[in-house]
């Protein structure tokens, strides 16, 4: 017995619906943990395990605020504060120490639906940069605070406020002292390429960051970064630096940076990613890489994380590695490392 036409088209299309439905997949938050040389030959199975759990714990965080029809600014508040208090991560807690053994830190967050933005930069006892950028934001009539008045701000606003000696870890102390060796030969030996306030580039960059995409609509970005090891003169980087670490529109697309962050702010990074789909109309993995490209093209490396209005996400990078992740609507969540790791589902 014949098919009725109708059935038939139906039955061809399958296939066709099939397949399509499995390409598409909605992300809701997506974070990195720093882009450098990460190779799986220098680090051991129990500490990347550490990594990963910690990733999946602050994916989880996160995405718990997004079902409960929280807001993406929320969620990436929450999220970056889950690897700030990790020792694990240069940011917060894990910060590196400047030329004066010392940490600085700086962060932003921004909204995509208002374009509001805050940052802080330079801070040295505010547990979670973080919230206190986002505190600028809100309760501020400014965009960004620096140092002692970032700090004043802070504790004005009911933030807490620790000892400097809660940031310290042994592997920054430890990485401080190799970069002033360096530094010592380096000086001795008179190379021209030595300049003032030039710090010491780590292995691993560890600067952490998140972009978010709520039930309403809306997208967030947020990074926070203890800066660079060995760094001096108040030196600051991108990630508080709204457009080249960190931006966020919900017209186009959520973004937050890692890597050498002169390079990021010369090529003002993160808006670019957002203008490239803009005005050239390109999807948010073509306007990551080509705004990826320009920094490697300019001589900086790193990565970055983007997040789209539709839920497309794109995390290039142009180092050995980036710790990584990403949950779907649905709650798929999946980390990844190396550079040939892809996406990794933590299972």
């Amino acid at each position: 017995m014949a098919l009725p036409l109708r059935l038939i088209l139906i039955f061809s299309l399958l296939p066709v619906l099939v397949h399509a439905q499995q390409q598409i997949k909605k992300y809701v938050l997506v974070i990195h943990g720093g882009a450098g040389t990460i190779e799986p030959s220098r680090m051991t199975p129990e500490l990347e395990q550490a990594y990963k759990a910690k990733l999946k714990e602050a994916l989880t965080v996160g995405y718990e605020i997004i079902q409960k029809d929280g807001s993406a600014l929320d969620a990436v508040e929450k999220t970056i504060q889950v690897l700030e208090d990790s020792p694990l991560f240069n940011a917060g807690k894990g910060a590196v120490f400047t030329h004066e053994g010392k940490n600085e830190l700086d962060a932003a967050i921004m909204d995509g639906e208002s374009l509001r933005a805050g940052a802080v930069a330079g801070v040295k006892i505010v547990r979670n940069p973080i919230s206190a950028a986002r505190a600028v934001m809100e309760k501020s009539e400014h965009v960004l605070l620096a140092r002692d008045g970032a700090e004043d701000f802070a504790r004005q606003v009911g933030l807490t406020m620790v000892d400097p000696s809660y940031f310290y870890t042994k592997e920054r102390w430890d990485g401080l002292q190799k970069a002033l060796q360096q530094e010592a030969v380096q000086k001795k030996a008179n190379e021209t390429a030595v300049k003032l306030g030039g710090g010491h580039h780590d292995d691993k960059f560890g600067t952490v960051g998140c972009v978010a995409l709520d039930n309403q609509g809306n997208l967030a970005a947020g990074t926070s970064t203890g800066g660079m090891t060995n760094k001096k003169f108040g030196r600051i980087g991108d990630s508080p630096i709204i457009g080249a670490g960190t931006y966020a529109n919900n017209a186009s697309v959520a973004v937050s940076c890692t890597g050498w962050g002169e390079f990021y702010i010369r090529n003002v990074v993160a808006y670019d990613v957002a203008a490239l789909m803009d005005y050239r109309g390109l999807t948010v993995e073509e306007a990551a890489e080509t705004a990826l490209a320009k920094v490697a093209k300019s001589g900086g490396n790193g990565g970055l994380i983007a997040l789209d209005k539709e839920g497309n996400l794109a995390m290039p990078f142009n180092t050995s590695g980036m710790y990584r992740g990403a949950i779907s609507a649905e709650g798929e969540l999946e980390v990844a490392i190396f550079k040939d790791g892809g996406h990794v589902p933590l299972n």
